[in-house]
């Protein structure tokens, strides 16, 4: 198949993903988008949001229709890094045999990912950068495609461990999950309290997830679109020369590079999505408030005033 036809194959099969996850998830359309985005471009996501708005749900309906296997891991203060990655075990020939923790899965939901002290959070941090694990000197490829997607709650942060820069920078997308809306809401009530439950079938294989990803690798992007990814990164730093005003008052740290290639990757998943053949810098304006929001540190000033990461973003777009 060539790539032209690739692209549109993908538009289809993209809008019949979407159908198919809407029997289950109301609403949440652009949420759904970003996950999307996220998984096609080889990327992880971090999902903010309240208890109760179906993270878990959603993640779970993603796995089922793309056809990929799905874990979930809740973190707890007590979670160790053992049992994430899994361990060895003496069997019964007194042999050492490796048992593989949750972290082994293409689709991998880490809950409440700031419950949990570094030691484990930084268990993950191999799995998602180089898609393998290290246990007692032995390396363990992942199965691809890989995905993690990290949940975190805005509202309690008593006695958690909030993710280090590095980390969150590992991740693509910081995607916020509002409330329903009313009528959303109504929707919802009326599935869940009712007896009739909807199938998701399976659409992809792991292996067309990955043709996809290289598809999107594959798609050429104009000088002028990378240099205006790298520029708008580089508006985000104080001390960079780009800077405007409102960035020197209310920024003390901005993105760095792996933010112009996220941008970038973003971008060609945007423009495949829409059946586009090339990024324009229309795609990255779009996918540009999720791969900054988590980079961008603010000052106690910005705090203060009430500046959030999205009206920092909006003047520099």
């Amino acid at each position: 198949m060539s790539d032209v036809a690739a692209i549109h194959n993908l538009v289809q099969k993209r809008n019949e993903l979407k159908s198919e996850i809407a029997k289950i998830i109301v609403g949440q359309d652009a949420v759904v988008d970003q996950i999307l985005l996220c998984i096609f471009s080889g990327g992880h996501a971090l999902l903010v949001g309240v208890p109760g708005l179906a993270k878990t749900l959603m993640v779970n309906t993603l796995a089922k229709a793309l056809g990929l296997d799905f874990k979930r891991i809740q973190f707890t203060p007590d979670l160790m890094p053992s049992d994430i990655l899994g361990s060895e075990i003496l069997d019964e020939n007194r042999q050492f045999k490796f048992i593989k923790g949750p972290v082994f899965s293409n689709i991998v939901l880490a809950d409440e990912i700031n419950r949990t002290p570094p030691k484990t959070q930084a268990a993950l941090l191999e799995a998602m950068q180089e898609r393998s694990v290290t246990i007692a000197g032995e390396n363990y490829k992942l199965a691809l495609p890989y995905f993690v997607l990290a949940t975190q709650n805005p509202i309690e942060q008593e006695g958690t461990y909030p993710l280090p820069e590095a980390q969150l920078d590992r991740f693509m997308f910081a995607i916020k999950l509002e409330y329903p809306s009313f009528e959303e809401e109504v929707e919802v009530v009326k599935r869940t309290t009712s007896d009739i439950k909807a199938i998701v079938e399976p659409l992809f294989t792991a292996q067309e997830i990955v043709d996809f990803q290289h598809l999107i690798r594959r798609i050429p992007v104009a000088d002028n679109v990378v240099e205006y990814a790298v520029t708008l990164v580089s508006k985000t730093r104080p001390d960079n020369h780009l800077a405007n005003e409102f960035v020197k008052n209310y920024l003390d740290w901005g993105a760095g590079p792996r933010a112009s290639q996220n941008l970038i990757l973003g971008a060609k998943a945007h423009a495949a999505f829409n059946g586009k053949f090339s990024p324009d810098i229309e795609d990255v304006k779009a996918v540009a408030v999720g791969i900054l929001r988590h980079r961008i540190i603010k000052n106690y000033k910005a705090d203060a005033e009430g500046i959030t990461e999205e009206m920092i973003i909006a003047k520099l777009i």
